[in-house]
């Protein structure tokens, strides 16, 4: 028998026990510290795993119930966006434009004194392009020209309206306006430059 155990043995009972004890603590802590703990950790770890894999599969099972109205509302934006595009010319179509706002104001029955387009103001993606306006005609034939300028299919903004020497001829009422028709273009691409800055033409 190994001396140490012989030893141990004959001690005396109170002390065995508290080797007894003192052994049974120290297997208790490695058990814990080299079992327990790495368990316990690795546990936690998987927990906090699922919980966040939980929260993924929530936010993508919410996108997904939510999936046909974001289609609905893209596709509206879609044609939103292609209603807009129709409505803003480019810059070949203007000329075309400004010379059917001439028109119809003939059309009207108005007397072009001026028509002279300004310098473009140029913003992020598109530029604004205004045009001096000086007519001559009856209150009706005013009338008829805004109305008809309304129903152009491109913005076009009519502000800055004076009326001026307005008399009685032949029981019309004729006046002179003067005015600011306002229209707006996208910019090329070409247009575009340092940042997306557009460069004035």
């Amino acid at each position: 028998m190994d001396p140490q155990v012989e030893k141990i043995l004959k001690l005396p009972t109170k002390q065995k026990l508290l080797i007894l004890a003192a052994v049974v603590v120290i297997e208790a802590a490695a058990m814990v510290w080299f079992l327990y703990i790495p368990k316990y950790k690795e546990e936690a770890k998987l927990k906090d795993d699922l919980a966040k894999l939980q929260t993924e599969v929530d936010d993508k099972t919410r996108i997904a119930n939510n999936l046909p109205r974001l289609k609905a509302e893209y596709e509206q934006l879609s044609k939103e966006l292609a209603q807009a595009l129709t409505e803003l010319p480019n810059s070949k179509e203007i000329p075309s434009l400004l010379t059917s706002i001439t028109t119809l104001g003939k059309n009207a029955g108005l007397d072009f004194l001026k028509f002279q387009p300004k310098a473009e103001a140029v913003k992020d993606f598109y530029a604004e392009v205004p045009v001096d306006i000086f007519v001559s005609g009856s209150y009706h034939s005013v009338a008829n020209f805004f109305a008809a300028v309304a129903n152009i299919p491109r913005i076009i903004n009519i502000t800055n309206v004076t009326f001026s020497d307005i008399r009685n001829v032949n029981n019309k009422m004729i006046t002179k306006v003067s005015c600011l028709a306002t229209t707006f273009r996208f910019l090329d691409k070409k247009e575009m430059k340092d940042d997306k800055k557009p460069v004035k033409k």
